[in-house]
């Protein structure tokens, strides 16, 4: 496992998620920055969270990115609308690895209602520990996504 800066944000639903999840990647090594939330606010709204989560992510390039929600839909969908993020909906070990490896997802997402503890942690470290391959059939399919996004 390579040790890296890992941008991560929450609203309530993944809030307790979020604070395990700090402590447990820096026990990994990593260098874990908190987007928000940074208190517990049952009226809280994710996509302030998810968009500076991305930005920090995009900005820095070889870091990556964990938004965490009550589905992780609604977080991935914000964190989508950063111009230049790949944010990939995880909801197994194999979804999480695929981002990577096929997607050079930077940003996962994952539902806190979904998974127990256990599993989000597996499904994370899997994602931070996955590269992406590199094939040009992969890389070709990345390149076609970016152009429409520059374009629009």
């Amino acid at each position: 496992m390579v040790a890296m800066r890992v941008h991560i944000a929450t609203d309530h639903a993944g809030f307790e998620i979020k604070e395990q999840l700090k402590a447990d990647l820096g026990s990994d090594g990593h260098d874990v920055v908190d987007h928000g939330a940074f208190v517990f606010d049952a009226e809280d709204d994710y996509p302030s969270f998810c968009f500076a989560a991305g930005e920090a992510v995009v900005g820095e390039p070889g870091s990556l990115g964990i938004v965490i929600g009550g589905s992780g839909n609604g977080e991935q969908i914000a964190a989508n609308k950063v111009r230049g993020v790949r944010a990939g909906l995880a909801w197994s070990i194999e979804t999480a690895r695929l981002a990577r490896q096929h997607n050079d997802a930077n940003i996962v997402a994952v539902g806190a209602r979904q998974h127990t503890y256990a599993e989000i942690l597996e499904m994370i470290r899997v994602f931070l520990a996955e590269p992406f391959t590199g094939l040009p059939r992969h890389q070709r399919r990345i390149d076609e996504v970016a152009a429409y996004e520059a374009s629009r």
